[in-house]
């Protein structure tokens, strides 16, 4: 049976930690199919939140170990979705 499984990574305030958490996206990078960044706008300027959803591939272990990495950051919110074929 084939899945597909969808990380939703809230983030708040963003520019704290951009650079660890790109750290991490790059080192799980063979995991990740889709990746697509929203972001709030209030009046113009970006707010202090932003929201990732990430499409997982691969290794099941592997994929578990970016979410922990994600999820040992500070402000670091995570949902799940899989849908099986």
């Amino acid at each position: 049976m084939k899945e597909v499984r969808i990380l939703g990574v809230m983030i708040n305030e963003p520019s704290k930690d951009a650079s660890l958490i790109q750290n991490i996206l790059s080192k799980y990078g063979c995991c990740i199919r889709t990746r697509l960044g929203l972001h709030d706008i209030d009046e113009g300027y970006a707010t202090d939140t932003g929201l990732m959803l990430l499409e997982l591939t691969g290794d099941l272990q592997e994929c578990q170990r970016l979410e922990n990495e994600l999820l040992a950051l500070d402000g670091i919110e995570i949902q799940k979705m899989v849908f099986r074929k």
